[in-house]
């Protein structure tokens, strides 16, 4: 079971960093497209072009580190120094999101803005707790390997 469950999230996070490299990719006519039927879409359309891409490039940066972080769980080798410097990433990345989200209160304010911004601190915070566990879980590793 333990093995069905790493593969399907294996390929979730493959599937989830390709199709958010298309999806950005595609922004523009996306946008362009939406706006037919959503006036707010059409009036802000390089605004949002500029807000979104910023956000799904550092969403894909953030699953850029997870599927690096993934690889270390496959090795059985978790606690590196690697995963620490990308949990610091993460958590970079999820505050420049929450920025970028809030940038949007200036255009159009919805509930799910604030949502969204909550949703990108908390795993911000999260993140940076997180590599400060990892941090010292390396450096108790370490030690011990040196010790035997």
């Amino acid at each position: 079971m333990k093995d069905r469950l790493t593969q399907f999230t294996k390929l979730l996070l493959d599937l989830m960093f390709y199709a958010g490299i298309i999806v950005t990719a595609t922004l523009p006519l996306s946008i362009r497209f939406y706006g037919r039927f959503n006036s707010y879409f059409a009036e802000n359309y390089y605004s949002l072009c500029l807000l979104f891409f910023l956000s799904g490039i550092f969403a894909v940066l953030i699953l850029q580190q997870l599927r690096k972080m993934f690889r270390s769980v496959l090795d059985d080798d978790c606690f590196i120094r690697e995963n620490v410097v990308s949990l610091e990433k993460m958590s970079t990345y999820s505050f420049f999101i929450a920025v970028i989200t809030a940038c949007r209160l200036f255009l159009y304010l919805t509930p799910a803005v604030f949502i969204v911004i909550l949703v990108f601190v908390i795993a911000g915070l999260f993140s940076k707790v997180l590599a400060g566990v990892f941090d010292k879980a390396v450096t108790y590793k370490l030690e011990n390997d040196l010790t035997i």
